[in-house]
């Protein structure tokens, strides 16, 4: 079978483009290791795809070459000779200087300035044709834009957005704001009290970070994330992840190789897809996974932490004095160790596993 070629648009070369790049947990594209503060220069040909250093210029771009889950990602500068690829925004170039690391949250929200930035501001506060932009800032305002690569923006008290269109970005900054982002490679975020966010389109991330927020993206290398006092997070989607850091917090990633991570007080972390992790460092928090033989992993890390995993999967848990001083760690796989499916342990000053009811 012959290979297709893949088709690359030229870039003037004096061009310097701020993309967004990912690579593994410890900072590797390729097998190539890179840092931050740092810049690299590629000798030879550069061509999407083929050759140079690529990154994304559009945000969430990069979560088709680099899972939420088992990635980091970092703002970036690429100039020299660039080239372009015509399917996406992944560009390739001579030069990348890696400037600062950034987490789902900032992909989010760059991810709107991005969408909006290359939209066309109209008066109206209902926009449908693509490319559209559709703004309102009063009181129980109300935004919606519906064409491609659509912005939606509402930041009055009580307001609402939504954008349904490919490559849309939705934001809701006022209390009690609801923003809603369902198209292809879609933002979502709300930032506002009470706010609420979900961003169900291929390769969407959502983030809503007010007070008693939750957040929801269920496509595809979906990203969810919310840090509220009382939020809640869920990922569903192949390869997603799910963040939830406020106190009493709840974070859910059901998708193939998914991660779930709630961190705040009393928070509870639940993960069930293929290879999944779900990890909770809060006091009081419960970390499971419940999928039989996913080969899935239960952490809890903070203090008085709790977890459960089913067959075919293992936990992780720490003993910590009130002080929060690590004193002893243990894992096992369910099935050593006496450890039963879906049952809930802790682990004690001496390092064993203790059988706790529900």
């Amino acid at each position: 079978m012959t290979k297709k070629k893949t088709s690359v648009v030229a870039v003037e070369a004096t061009e310097v483009i701020t993309s967004y790049k990912g690579f593994d947990k410890n900072m590797k594209c390729r097998d190539y290791q890179f840092e931050i503060g740092k810049t690299y220069t590629h000798e030879g040909d550069v061509e999407a795809c083929e050759s140079g250093f690529h990154a994304c210029e559009y945000p969430l771009g990069v979560f088709s070459y680099y899972a939420p889950p088992c990635s980091v990602f970092c703002v970036v500068e690429q100039s020299g000779s660039l080239s372009r690829h015509d399917k996406d925004s992944k560009i390739a170039s001579s030069s990348i200087s890696i400037k600062a690391s950034i987490d789902l949250p900032g992909l989010v929200a760059a991810a709107f300035e991005f969408v909006t930035k290359r939209c066309e501001h109209v008066k109206a506060r209902h926009s449908k044709g693509d490319s559209s932009a559709s703004s309102a800032t009063g009181y129980s305002s109300a935004s919606s834009a519906t064409g491609d690569r659509s912005a939606s923006s509402a930041t009055g008290y009580r307001s609402a957005s939504s954008a349904t269109g490919d490559s849309s970005a939705s934001s809701a900054t006022g209390d009690s704001s609801a923003s809603s982002a369902t198209g292809y490679s879609s933002a979502s975020s709300a930032t506002g009290y009470s706010s609420a966010s979900s961003a169900t389109g291929y390769r969407s991330a959502s983030s809503a970070t007010g007070y008693s927020s939750a957040s929801s993206a269920t496509g595809y290398s979906s990203a969810s994330s919310a840090t509220g006092y009382r939020s809640a997070s869920s990922a569903t989607g192949d390869r997603s992840a799910s963040i939830a850091t406020g106190d009493s917090s709840a974070s859910s990633a059901t998708g193939n190789m998914s991660a779930s991570s709630a961190t705040g007080n009393m928070s509870a972390s639940s993960a069930t897809g293929y290879m999944s992790a779900s990890l909770t460092t809060g006091s009081y928090s419960t970390a499971e996974v419940v999928k039989p033989n996913s080969h899935s992993v239960a952490i809890g890390a903070g203090f008085n932490n709790k977890a459960r995993a089913d067959e075919g999967c293992a936990i992780v848990l720490c003993y910590r004095n009130i002080t929060g001083q690590l004193i002893n760690i243990r894992a096992s796989k369910v099935g050593d160790n006496g450890i039963k499916p879906n049952v809930w342990y802790l682990l004690d000053a001496n390092g064993e596993f203790v059988e706790i009811a529900e």
